[in-house]
């Protein structure tokens, strides 16, 4: 935020300065909303969670995963997913259908992609070591879609190439549940 507030004297009164602040406030104007088409969210919200879902990564089987939900994590945190470890550049997969919800890089994850499914659902691809070319946020993927490739991005440099898999029910980020027992 960027203020037009003049030299002011030190007699300057409060109420005066908090007048000018309130006067002179440049912002962006909010954002206009979400950039998924709603009533593809709608439709979504609609569908159920299936019971069992694909694992994500090509050629992984379900007898070759191992369940790290809940494991400790750095400063205390909890495991919110598994681990799936395959070489680097392996394909990735949406395990769901559902929008692209976002793309982006961050700390823990880092490249990661936010697939809005089934039920309101959220899933999660971390650590990716690149997304899909020409993947974009509001793009449609049915199950078993390519999106992107593992990798060991974020706070996994120091690891085994893997793709981090969560899911969220509760909205993005929020109601963790483990994706072990829906992995077939």
């Amino acid at each position: 935020m960027r203020y037009c507030l003049p030299r002011l004297s030190a007699l300057a009164s409060l109420s005066f300065v908090l007048l000018l602040l309130a006067a002179c406030r440049t912002a962006p104007p909010a954002p206009s909303g979400s950039p998924l088409p709603a009533s593809k969210v709608q439709q979504l919200k609609n569908m159920r969670l299936a019971q069992q879902l694909p694992v994500p990564v090509q050629g992984i089987k379900r007898h070759g995963l191992k369940d790290t939900w809940g494991a400790s994590r750095s400063q205390g945190r909890a495991h919110e997913g598994i681990d799936i470890l395959a070489p680097r550049g392996t394909k990735v997969y949406s395990a769901t259908d559902g929008l692209i919800a976002d793309l982006r890089n961050n700390n823990l994850g880092g490249k990661v992609i936010w697939v809005m499914g089934p039920a309101g659902s959220w899933h999660y691809y971390a650590h990716l070591d690149s997304h899909k070319h020409g993947l974009n946020v509001g793009d449609t993927v049915k199950k078993g879609d390519l999106i992107g490739y593992v990798g060991n991005t974020g706070n996994a440099r120091s690891t085994a190439p893997h793709l981090h898999y969560g899911i969220y029910l509760n909205g993005k980020g929020r109601g963790a549940v483990n994706p072990f027992p829906y992995l077939r």
